[in-house]
């Protein structure tokens, strides 16, 4: 066994850990508490926002429909800040309290200055985006959406153009709390090479539900929830991106980074890349 001990206030809290050589999953062992990013590591950063009162809160909106507005309004090539600007933006126009707006009206809001931060800026792919959006809020006023599992919610989502397995995973996730689900990005992906626990060849493009399958096996075996996990290694893992290209440097040839970087894009078909980098 190891030990980790993890402060709250005053009152430090000791935890076990199984030993460094015993193996979480098959052929994956637990390594250091210590080691970043092993996964002991990773199953302490975990208990250690449960018991600081630090956990990721991953929820955006009020509504479902608020949440579906704010990860559409994200993605690729938008930064983060321009995109909650942009969600924040529409939720000022009632975008997704009332009757579902035209594509017309969507584009014709986000074609106008957005305030963000202490600046204003112009909000990318507007007509792109606002035709996603409105075949998205069109779909979710005209249909009960499902709610029993994250799984039958991501589906069900993924019938709307613009939005893809990243997309609809992380809104399932972000709305129901869901458990059995993952969002797959870069930063998940050079954890998982990382730390052993998905299988090498594998790309999202192509195999995203078998690289979700592994990753909650993953946390089962961690025995910690999926999205808690989720949420901790992206947050982790894009924060620390010195630390991470210096592991990287011992553990991944440049073809092999640039394949990683090639399996976070999305589907061409789905367009949209995925998630807001601040709020996951």
């Amino acid at each position: 066994m190891q030990q980790g001990s993890i402060w709250n206030g005053s009152t430090m809290v000791d935890l076990e850990f199984p030993s460094e050589s015993e193996e979480v999953i098959p052929g994956v062992k637990w390594g250091s508490v210590a080691a970043f990013p092993s996964p002991a590591y990773w199953k302490y950063q975990v208990h250690a926002r449960r018991i600081q009162g630090t956990k990721i809160n991953y929820r955006l909106g009020d509504s479902l429909v608020e949440e579906v507005g704010a990860c559409l309004l994200g993605g690729h090539g938008i930064p983060a800040y321009i995109g909650l600007a942009a969600y924040e933006h529409l939720k000022s126009r009632d975008a997704f309290v009332s009757s579902a707006p035209t594509e017309t009206k969507l584009f014709e809001w986000l074609s106008e200055p957005i305030k963000a931060g202490d600046k204003t800026v112009r909000y990318r792919f507007a007509k792109q985006k606002a035709r996603y959006l409105a075949a998205a809020l069109n779909k979710l006023e005209c249909e009960i959406a499902p709610s029993e599992t994250g799984k039958g919610l991501r589906n069900w989502l993924l019938d709307v153009p613009g939005i893809g397995y990243k997309t609809a995973s992380w809104v399932a996730r972000n709305w129901l709390e869901a458990d059995d689900v993952a969002i797959l990005d870069i930063h998940v992906l050079r954890a998982g090479m990382l730390g052993g626990f998905f299988k090498k060849g594998l790309t999202v493009e192509r195999h995203y539900l078998q690289i979700e399958e592994q990753f909650i096996a993953f946390s089962h075996g961690l025995d910690v929830k999926a999205s808690e996990l989720d949420a901790v290694i992206w947050h982790e893992m894009m924060s620390s991106p010195y630390a991470v290209h210096h592991v990287l440097g011992d553990k991944a040839s440049p073809q092999i980074e640039a394949r990683l970087q090639r399996s976070s894009r999305p589907k061409q078909r789905h367009a949209n890349a995925g998630q807001l980098a601040l709020v996951i």
